[in-house]
């Protein structure tokens, strides 16, 4: 027994595991606090959790998480499989802080085919329950712009915001029907089956099966010749042509019947990444690299979480999957049986080792070996650049977390704190926040910029999401006169220590220098460091004026909607959240409106009875001089 098992807490965590069953289940690892910090599954509960207590862990992250154990719980299943789908379900309600993840799931964008009578393909980031159909994850939004591009090119989708059939006939088409790409449904050139049709062809281009879609197009093609639509059968050419072009860009890696996902895992001293290649119909259609940190995928249980994940996620499966990294037959064979329920059909997955499905996985690996390359690199210029502005600063350490802040007002009504966060050197825009100005008077750049500091320093340590976390550099969006005025504050509030420079701008609103209140600090001598610096100081000054815009927005349309009889402030603000904004509150229905809290027949039909005058008192189209 090593020295590990010597320690108290260990020994009686060990002697807890000692009395599990040797059955399948799921177990909590709970540090302190009682909050769970990692979840996982295993067949034999006894083995697996008693390991944890009994061992040296190469992995860093396991070794950290056992440090911080206390107590664990469990819960058993009836069988391996039913563990899975617990896991899954468990680590979704916990978000435990030690069990791998892939990339935020709203982070990665999706294609989705809406659930309407004219339903419109369109780029996502939100996958939700509502009947829609998606695709992907794309691996960037570049990537599912540029299919979707493809889609409506060969096509010829509507992309405005007109809704249909609402919206057929009720104004002219807009110039994408002069130039031939778009169908039109507005101008009721093609009617509600006609469209769906192609919208079947965008789902098969999507799955990457591009000879049915050519097939159907050509057969529309000619009934809307011989109807003499003839404007409609030239949109059916070119998109036939188009796809002509996207079938001879697209690889071809098996026979038309195969659909298969290929995965492959690529390790080195800086990072691990998961690539994975999606072939529909024969063809390569996407792939994905997930990244992570060295070593933080060690465990084949982690493998097998991070496999169900990804598909309970897209929820798109192949008939067969294939991994270059060997799973346990146990976890393989409740991943088959987890996905063939979820999917209705049987899905293999299997560790091919020569031939043919071998060369896919090679092909994946160097996909996943590029990716970390690539990562290598980007971190290599970011240690630099972070590097080099230590060095201009003075800094006793390279600032991997830097927040910056901007003032923004339209007046005394309006005004608005930024907060940006740039994370080793990176946009991380889920820690940015916007502050309201409550407390201090008038137009005070100086008193708005300290009261902000002062809120938001007030929640390091209170394990807020970003706000509970320390800044390494604060930087302010002006001169030697803010400096000034926040540097006294973060010595009253105890963080004094933590680095603090304004952003001085020349006379074309340029970044200049730096300044720590004293003594200005070029930059312009070094680009990267000054290119990081003008991001992060546009990025701060685009957040602050866009919300603030938005304010004073919302309060000119409230302020328009006072102007109905027996719409107040408060009635109002019903209004525009329950509808989203003045065109969607101008196009509701009497049920719609009085389903809103607060707002009875006679206000429904005091709004209906303002937006029909407003718009009759609309010009008609003609000239303007």
């Amino acid at each position: 027994m090593n020295a590990e098992v010597k320690n108290p807490r260990l020994s009686a965590l060990r002697e807890k595991a000692l009395t599990l069953p040797l059955s399948p289940g799921v177990y909590l690892m709970k540090n302190g606090e009682g909050k769970v910090i990692y979840v996982g599954k295993s067949r034999k509960l006894k083995n697996r959790v008693t390991s944890y207590f009994t061992k040296q862990h190469p992995s860093p992250k396991t070794a950290r998480m056992v440090s911080l154990v206390r107590d664990f719980d469990y819960i058993l299943c009836d069988g391996e499989m039913e563990a899975l789908t617990l896991e899954n379900t468990l680590i979704k309600a916990h978000s435990p802080r030690y069990n791998i993840k892939l990339k935020d799931a709203k982070s990665y964008p999706y294609i989705k085919i809406t659930a309407e009578p004219y339903p419109r393909v369109i780029v996502t980031r939100t996958r939700t329950q509502d009947g829609g159909r998606y695709y992907g994850p794309y691996r960037s939004s570049a990537a599912a712009h540029e299919a979707l591009e493809t889609v409506n090119r060969i096509l010829a989708l509507p992309t405005c915001r007109r809704s249909f059939p609402r919206d057929i006939g009720r104004d002219r088409p807009c110039l994408y029907r002069q130039m031939g790409r778009c169908v039109a449904p507005c101008a009721g050139g093609i009617d509600e089956g006609e469209y769906r049709a192609l919208i079947r062809s965008a789902a098969r281009i999507l799955e990457g099966n591009t000879k049915e879609t050519k097939a159907e197009l050509e057969g529309s093609m000619l009934r809307a010749a011989e109807r003499e639509a003839f404007e409609l059968a030239a949109h059916y050419r070119d998109g036939i042509a188009a796809l002509d072009r996207l079938g001879d860009r697209q690889k071809v890696v098996s026979d038309e019947s195969v659909s298969r996902d290929v995965f492959a895992l690529y390790e080195n001293e800086l990072s691990g990444v998961l690539a994975v290649l999606c072939i529909r119909s024969g063809k390569l259609i996407s792939k994905n690299e997930f990244l992570f940190s060295a070593n933080e995928l060690t465990e084949t249980e982690d493998l097998s979480a991070l496999l169900h994940a990804y598909y309970r996620e897209i929820a798109d499966f192949p008939r067969e999957i294939l991994t270059d990294f060997p799973l346990d037959r146990e976890e393989s064979e409740a991943l088959s049986e987890a996905f063939s329920r979820l999917a209705g059909f049987r899905v293999q997955l299997r560790m091919p080792k020569r031939g043919e499905l071998r060369e896919l996985c090679d092909m994946a690996l160097s996909n996943a070996k590029q990716r970390a390359e690539d990562y290598r690199s980007e971190s290599e210029r970011k240690d630099k650049t972070l590097y080099l502005l230590s060095s201009i600063l003075g800094l006793e350490v390279i600032p991997e977390r830097i927040e910056a802040y901007d003032i923004s007002n339209l007046g005394r009504e309006h005004i608005t704190a930024s907060m940006v966060v740039f994370s080793d050197g990176k946009p991380k825009k889920s820690d940015y926040r916007t502050f309201r100005i409550k407390t201090t008077e008038g137009i005070d750049d100086y008193g708005a910029m300290r009261e902000v500091i002062s809120r938001r320093l007030s929640h390091i340590g209170d394990g807020s999401p970003s706000l509970g976390e320390r800044p390494d550099l604060i930087l302010l969006d002006g001169g030697a006169g803010h400096v000034g005025t926040v540097k006294p504050l973060l010595l009253e509030m105890g963080y004094g220590d933590i680095p603090l420079f304004g952003m001085v701008k020349d006379d074309f609103h340029k970044t200049r220098a730096m300044t720590d209140g004293e003594r200005e600090l070029g930059i312009a001598l070094e680009q990267a460091v000054y290119v990081l610096i003008y991001r992060i100081q546009e990025e701060a000054h685009r957040v602050a004026v866009s919300h603030t815009m938005g304010a004073k927005r919302k309060t000119l349309s409230r302020s328009s909607l006072e102007a109905i009889p027996g719409i107040g402030p408060a009635k109002a603000r019903t209004l525009l959240r329950g509808l989203g904004s003045l065109r969607r509150l101008s196009e509701a229905t009497r049920d719609e409106l009085t389903s809103l809290r607060g707002i009875g027949e006679r206000d429904a039909d005091a709004v209906i009875a303002y937006f029909e005058s407003k718009n009759k008192s609309k010009p008609k189209g003609g000239k303007t001089t």
